[in-house]
């Protein structure tokens, strides 16, 4: 239990159903679908569709998502693939002829076809109760009427701005300003595009004048894009990939997401007694450091939209091969730098209804406002997770056409002794496989309750290693003395949700207070 003379918040505790969003709009939306006899995927798909309003530096209908879902009455749970894909036409030898080492970051290169609205009208169909318009009904309202910047969305709209260019400016800029604290945005293209995905399902947005509007931007801006590209978005179904930690089983999703580079993560960590370690102090850090600069290198290597050496990347032997390569006290050489672009903006957010389905939902266009471009009509956000694919000839993740790149955004969910225990999630880019592992470790090797295990400090190995303000100085001190180039980084390191599903029927939901987000349940 947290010290309550300490500033925090508890978790909060409801038994007939819970919603974790990075906004208090997207939370209570959520509740509000579950109250009206929606369920978890109405609610999720409701909160998540509004987040696009909320945070659009985060997220949009541009993007794409990535779901967890466990049915009610079972505890199968079954991945959804939202992403979309490269242009039929685009080939990593015309950027390398151009002189790239790497995918531009920002600009039409990186442009993939949004998957995300296609996964939504999937997912409604297949397992909804109210139907796609219901759960579109809320974002479309806060699309028209505006919604007040919050306190984080400030922060990070004024740091993202700069890359937007043409038409962005004129949908993501207030008379040519960014929106300062408490400023209304409004978005009402995207109201337009919403309600016609309301009444026509996928067509109103692959389909008609919504997906003339984003071909005709995108080849007007260079891009190789066609109807026949955008036509043939489709979501996919699969089954998550696992890992045992401490008596309860990890689920991630599967590539392209890098959700088993957490898998390995964890697998790595125990061949050490983290429990013997302070949860704040420099040991603990420090290995969890190695893991990670292990893991990533695997993750660098093998994940791809194809992944043909997943099963040794998630075997024992490989992680205890791994782990025996790591020095208790001293730091080793960072892996590789990435040849492929990662970041830290998305949402996740978490849903339970009262009859036991969960929904782990994450959805981004990758980084701050993606590609900086946007549709000139209906000002739909380009994605830029095209920067998720290397140029590095014979690499599985190498360029090409009607591919999925590498995606870093991963929702997971806890399982034991065959019951699914906790949907959850930690945005952040390249950090998501070390935030599942830590908020894992937090939980199940310290025993933190969910909100403590979310508020601690973390730590994340890049170039250097990034440590947030809550360590202690003789902390840091050490882990200098053991050759890691500790930094503090301007922005937090991610943001989680989740929700414990107790089995006595309570639900235990947690939000990360890095960002503006909450737990709300009834």
């Amino acid at each position: 239990m947290r010290d309550f003379h300490l500033p925090g918040r508890s978790a909060v505790y409801a038994s007939n159903g819970m919603a974790a969003t990075s906004h208090p709009l997207a939370a209570a939306t959520a509740i509000d679908m579950l109250k009206q006899g929606g369920n978890a995927v109405d609610a999720a798909i409701a909160a998540a569709l509004l987040l696009g309003i909320c945070e659009p530096q985060m997220t949009g209908i541009g993007g794409d998502c990535f779901i967890l879902l466990k049915p009610a009455g079972s505890d199968e749970v079954l991945a959804l693939n939202g992403s979309g894909r490269s242009p039929a036409a685009a080939t990593a030898q015309r950027l390398r002829d151009q002189g790239h080492k790497t995918v531009p970051i920002r600009g039409i290169e990186a442009v993939t076809l949004p998957g995300a609205i296609d996964a939504f009208c999937t997912l409604s169909e297949s397992h909804g109760r109210l139907g796609l318009a219901a759960s579109l009904a809320p974002a479309i309202r806060y699309a028209e009427e505006g919604v007040p910047v919050a306190p984080r969305v400030a922060f990070d709209w004024a740091e993202e701005a700069s890359c937007l260019q043409g038409a962005a400016r004129d949908h993501y800029l207030i008379n040519g300003q960014v929106p300062k604290l408490g400023q209304t945005f409004r978005a009402p293209g995207q109201a337009e595009v919403l309600r016609r995905i309301a009444r026509e399902g996928r067509k109103g947005f692959y389909e008609g004048e919504v997906a003339e509007d984003m071909i005709a931007s995108l080849r007007a801006l260079g891009g190789l894009h066609a109807h026949d590209d955008l036509a043939a978005v489709k979501a996919t179904w699969g089954a998550p990939v696992s890992g045992d930690y401490a008596g309860h089983e990890l689920l991630e999703h599967p590539p392209n997401g890098q959700g088993a580079t957490a898998v390995l993560m964890l697998n790595i960590l125990k061949h050490f007694d983290l429990a013997s370690l302070h949860p704040f102090g420099p040991e603990r850090a420090h290995l969890e450091a190695e893991a990670a600069k292990l893991a990533y290198d695997a993750r660098n290597r093998f994940i791809a939209e194809t992944s043909p050496r997943l099963d040794h990347m998630l075997s024992p032997e490989t992680a205890a091969k791994l782990a025996a390569l790591i020095d208790p006290k001293r730091a080793m050489k960072a892996a590789a730098p990435l040849t492929e672009a990662v970041h830290r903006d998305t949402v996740l957010l978490t849903v339970v209804d009262r009859d036991g389905m969960a929904v782990s939902l994450i959805y981004s266009i990758f980084w701050g406002f993606g590609s900086g471009l946007a549709s000139t009509k209906f000002g739909i956000n380009f994605q830029n997770r095209g920067a998720g694919f290397t140029l590095t000839e014979g690499h599985p993740n190498e360029l090409a056409g009607k591919k999925r790149p590498m995606h870093t955004i991963i929702p997971a969910m806890l399982r034991h002794q065959g019951r699914v225990t906790m949907p959850f999630g930690v945005m952040g880019g390249a950090y998501q496989p070390t935030g599942h592992a830590r908020l894992v470790t937090n939980l199940l090797t310290y025993g933190m309750d969910l909100q403590s295990a979310m508020d601690a400090p973390r730590c994340f190995a890049e170039q250097t290693l990034s440590v947030e303000r809550g360590y202690a100085p003789e902390t840091l001190a050490k882990l200098s003395e053991m050759g890691h180039v500790v930094t503090i980084p301007d922005e937090p390191l991610g943001g989680a949700q989740a929700i414990l599903m107790d089995e006595t029927g309570v639900l235990i939901g947690a939000s990360d207070p890095r960002k503006d987000g909450c737990a709300l349940g009834y």
